[in-house]
């Protein structure tokens, strides 16, 4: 059993029509879609949090592996509650479990 530790930054941003608005993404799984947007801060981590549990699931349903870098993007260790992550347990036994240590 494992506990991924996936980083996720959160950071102010603009929409199209350049209204303020929040910009949160995963950078270990960006590349297949980690992002996502809020209207405040903390619907932005909701959201990643949201995002990167769907996609933690497909990549489990796939029977893919889950990414283990680039750099400090995933850890598998105890996270600091100082810095959005997002804690993922996977037990082939037990399924998956959560921990959004995000904005605690």
């Amino acid at each position: 059993m494992k506990t991924y530790s996936f980083k996720v930054v959160v950071e102010p941003d603009e929409d199209a029509q350049g209204n303020p608005v929040w910009h949160a993404y995963c950078p270990a799984l960006e590349s297949v879609g980690g992002a996502t947007s809020g209207h405040s801060r903390e619907e932005a981590l909701r959201n990643i949090n949201e995002v990167v549990r769907m996609i933690v699931q497909e990549f489990i349903d796939e029977g893919k592996a889950l990414p283990e870098g680039p750099g400090d993007s995933v850890e598998i260790q105890e996270v600091s509650e100082e810095k959005p992550r997002i804690a993922v347990t996977y037990s082939p036994r037990h399924g998956l479990s959560w921990t959004a240590l995000a904005d605690r």
